[in-house]
Parts: C-alpha cells; structure tokens; sequence
C-alpha cells in the first residue's frame, strides 16, 4: 500500500444531537469543501455528565474525511452550527491508507 505521511489526512469524529442535524451540517461542511466526505453511522447511547449529573441520551455519531490542513476550519464551523453548548469533536489522525483515497480527501477538502 503506498502511503503519504499521516499527518495529511485525519478523521473527525463528531456526535450530533439528531440524524437530522448530522446530515445537514454533514451536508454543509462537504458542500463547503471543508470535508471530502462523512459517514453518519446511526444512533449511539450515551452516558455523561453535565452540570453535575449523570444523563443519558441517544445521540446520532458521525465521521468527517479531511485534510489535517482543514480539521481546524471544519471543527469551527460544525461549533458554530451544532445545537449543543459544547459539542464532542475529536481529530483522529489516519495513520496509513491508500495513496489514491489519500489525494481524494485532499483534492476534496481544501
């Protein structure tokens, strides 16, 4: 497998409030060129605690393909468009992939 250094591509794993708020910001942050893709797996449970209590609820995960480049003007405008106060966004760098998917996410989200 041919690869590009792994600082080039990242992953960016967001938790959305409802699958419709997945799949507009999802939308959005493509249609922008902030993201190559995203993958919105479904509904998850989740267990946390806020304001000093333990809640739970049913959250919808999801995954932006990006360039490590535009992980940090993606993850700013998902806050800036997301319902929730402090939203779960992680950046997961790709440790290893194919060189031909690598320049798909890089042409696709700059």
């Amino acid at each position: 497998m041919t690869t590009l250094p792994k600082t080039e591509t990242v992953s960016v794993y967001v938790v959305f409030g409802s699958d419709d708020e997945a799949r507009r910001i999802g939308r959005e942050m493509v249609e922008r060129r902030l993201a190559a893709c995203v993958n919105i797996l479904g509904p998850c449970h989740s267990v946390y605690r806020w304001q000093d209590a333990v809640e739970e609820a049913t959250e919808v995960a999801a995954i932006f393909k990006t360039s490590w480049e535009s992980s940090e003007s993606l993850a700013a405008a998902i806050v800036e468009s997301h319902s929730y106060d402090v939203p779960a966004i992680a950046i997961w760098p790709i440790a290893a992939t194919t060189l031909a998917y690598q320049s798909w996410v890089l042409d696709n989200s700059r």
